[in-house]
């Protein structure tokens, strides 16, 4: 289908990516780790982490079925697991940064273990009509996943040079969409819209940047939704809200957050700003209780948006991993972590 050019703002605050020399950057300048205190970062999160990063007890999951998904009413919302979440629109299915694998790393062996099993394996997904990714990190972007995914899967939407990676993998490139930031295109009436973030790319010590980044508008009919990928606050927020906005239903980055690396990754108090730049009605936090990526205990990112959503009268949901958000019947589900024994470190604020 044709690409969909948005309507634009103005010239001079709708602006697509900057490239030079093949790497992509951010529109607002972002201070980056120098190579010594990238070292520091590395050390401590090997050697010592805090116990609380991760759940003492087990996560429960709510398991899905084909039948149950089949049986979804459109506009229903499943997380999977960190950012990976599955939504039913016009009775088919579309997926978000789909990772399935033990561990958010490059080795099988080391690396990011996760807290729970997926909801629903691979084999058990139904037909996928769009995989929508946002960047190319190894807790967004999973291969094997991708793989599996090939053939289920009749779209890729994907930021400028993700897609040349997919291809690289073995998807046909007949099914990858690559998009540049407010470019947009059509799938089965259902508009995307790549829009900014601010964060940063790359796989391994040689590719950093070469790849884009992105958040996700996306329009069906009535319905909005905004998938924010990873990013850090800034006023591009703003921007489309304004553009787009409002948005039924905000997936916002709520975790791994830290005060060495505030330009990429929002404390909950700017992800609670976002959503009110974007004219959120109902917030679901996203990139949390499935890996350990930072130094706060893994239950805080819920403890402190829930908080700070309740003073600031803001319509949060939160349904366990697997549980069904419907956006016809919106439901703020239950603080679930609760649940999970503590971690015999620190108390939860909410408990």
């Amino acid at each position: 289908m044709a690409t969909i050019s948005p309507r634009l703002i103005s010239s001079s605050t709708l602006k697509s990516s900057k490239q030079q020399e093949g790497h992509f950057s951010n529109h607002a300048c972002v201070q980056h780790a120098g190579f010594g205190k990238t070292l520091r970062i590395f050390w401590k999160m090997l050697f010592h982490k805090p116990r609380s990063t991760r759940p003492v007890g087990g996560i429960a999951v709510q398991r899905l079925t084909r039948e149950q998904l089949f049986a979804a009413p459109d506009h229903s919302v499943f997380r999977l697991g960190h950012s990976t979440v599955l939504l039913k629109m016009r009775g088919k299915f579309w997926l978000t940064d789909p990772v399935f694998a033990e561990r958010a790393s490059p080795f099988s062996w080391a690396g990011p273990k996760r807290f729970h099993q997926p909801p629903i394996s691979l084999d058990e997904l139904p037909p996928i009509e769009a995989v929508i990714l946002s960047h190319n990190h190894y807790d967004h972007l999973d291969r094997q996943a991708v793989v599996q995914l090939a053939d289920k899967t009749r779209y890729f939407l994907a930021p400028l040079g993700v897609g040349d990676t997919l291809i690289k993998w073995g998807v046909d490139a007949s099914k990858v969409r690559q998009l540049d930031w407010w470019q947009g295109t059509e799938v089965d009436g259902i508009r995307f819209v790549a829009t900014p973030a601010q964060h940063f790319s790359g796989r391994s010590l040689f590719d950093g940047n070469q790849t884009l980044w992105a958040s996700w508008v996306i329009i069906d009919d009535a319905r909005r939704i905004f998938f924010s990928g990873d990013t850090g606050y800034f006023d591009g927020f703003k921007h489309i809200g304004e553009q787009y906005g409002p948005f039924d239903l905000t997936l916002m980055e709520t975790g791994a957050y830290n005060v060495d690396w505030p330009h990429v990754h929002m404390q909950p108090e700017q992800t609670l700003q976002a959503h009110i730049d974007l004219k959120g009605r109902w917030l679901l936090p996203i990139h949390n209780g499935t890996f350990d990526l930072a130094f706060h205990a893994w239950h805080e990112p819920f403890d402190r948006i829930m908080v700070l959503a309740w003073e600031r009268n803001v319509s949060i949901a939160t349904p366990p991993m697997g549980q069904a958000f419907m956006l016809t019947q919106p439901d703020r589900g239950r603080a679930w972590w609760l649940d999970v024994e503590p971690d015999g470190v620190e108390e939860h604020a909410l408990g």
